[in-house]
């Protein structure tokens, strides 16, 4: 294991919200109890005033970093970025990720058991939101006694927890990172959203979403459901880069309806390993969530949305994202700016599309650093 790792570690669990005390959602549904499977990484010192709250994108979970066992092939999905002299440099602060509420990998969500039916929840479970996401993690924080966290940082669907921490609790966020996202979704990532479901729902395993029983889940449905997602996570320049218009393991065409093209093994291999960690009503859960989101409902402009922040910010985009283009995260800037608040702002130079938050690390190691080298100074 390389000296950079935060080594092994293990998953926690808390339970919130229990009846009477539901956590009451956007919808005007109520929902306990509430389970949150989170991660820490490093140590919190003695004040409380180092923690950094890492906040995932659809398809991530509370392993951010590090391995569960000795023998794991991979560590967490961002351990290029937390660890001893990374970015997070877990020598200096603490770091915790949990696992979105709505989510299959520990928190509550479709997948789990409705303590009133003793069934799993399905299409039962009630319509969440980003903004109840973010409610159930103050929860983790006040149980962590973290009043003040150092920062939040996320990207894609992060982000937009990011960004809703900093307008929900104000007095909480020191400084906010958020990155490659946007205070709303467009309308083309609405329908791209909307055509993954599709595809979950008209897969003849669905059954209403009642499917955990039966041995046969609606896989290709899923599967498919991420193959649309996956495209829109690279740029056109990166996709030609890797496959261009090369062929798989064959010299000419079959001329017939097989995998002709690297970049269709490709996508088949994205979808069929993602069926295997992760569940088809939790994706129609938190893409729904990611519709539904919008910084400034409530507010009469992103101006006024943006006034209540106290958070500095340091917002990245990256050049070649067209799922979440520069264009939405300067429409966070610029609303910032108008309150003159501290904001700095970056769009990096990449070829990697929407997926450069998870590959420029370099880049964003270096940019962190820095901007956490000043805002700690206020703090620690």
């Amino acid at each position: 294991m390389k000296k950079d790792s935060v080594g092994i570690v293990k998953t926690k669990y808390l339970e919130f919200f229990s009846p009477p005390h539901e956590l009451k959602l956007e919808s005007g549904e109520k929902l306990g109890p509430v389970h949150l499977a989170y991660e820490t990484y490093g140590t919190l010192n003695r004040t409380k005033t180092n923690a950094v709250l890492v906040l995932h994108a659809l398809s991530g979970d509370a392993h951010a970093a590090g391995y569960h066992r000795s023998t794991d092939k991979k560590p967490g999905w961002w351990d290029i970025m937390i660890g001893p002299g990374k970015a997070f440099d877990t020598h200096k602060y603490y770091v915790i990720c949990s696992n979105v509420m709505g989510g299959c990998k520990g928190s509550t969500g479709p997948s789990s058991i409705n303590p009133i039916t003793k069934r799993t929840y399905g299409l039962s479970f009630p319509i969440i939101t980003i903004k109840d996401m973010v409610k159930a993690q103050k929860a983790l924080m006040d149980h962590l006694g973290i009043k003040k966290i150092l920062t939040l940082v996320g990207g894609s669907m992060g982000g937009m927890q990011v960004l809703q921490w900093t307008v929900s609790y104000p007095d909480m966020c020191h400084s906010a990172i958020p990155i490659a996202t946007a205070p709303y979704l467009s309308a083309q990532s609405i329908a791209f959203d909307e055509v993954g479901r599709q595809a979950i729902i008209s897969d003849p395993y669905f059954k209403g979403g009642n499917y955990y029983k039966s041995r046969k889940k609606p896989s290709r449905g899923l599967a498919i459901a991420r193959m649309i997602g996956h495209i829109t996570y690279l740029s056109e320049k990166s996709m030609h880069s890797k496959f261009g218009r090369n062929l798989q393991d064959k010299a000419k065409y079959s001329y017939r309806f097989l995998t002709d093209f690297q970049v269709e093994s490709y996508l088949h291999h994205q979808g069929d390993s993602f069926v295997k960690r992760f569940d088809a009503n939790s994706y129609l859960y938190i893409s729904k969530a990611m519709d539904y989101f919008d910084i400034s409902q409530g507010f009469s402009s992103m101006n006024e949305t943006f006034a209540r922040v106290k958070a500095k910010y340091l917002v990245v985009s990256f050049s070649s994202d067209w799922l979440f283009p520069p264009a939405q995260s300067k429409r966070i800037v610029n609303a910032l700016r108008q309150n003159l608040k501290f904001v700095s702002y970056v769009d990096v130079p990449s070829s990697y599309g929407h997926d450069a938050f998870l590959l420029e690390s370099e880049t964003l190691t270096r940019l962190i650093k820095k901007f956490l080298a000043t805002v700690s100074k206020e703090i620690l």
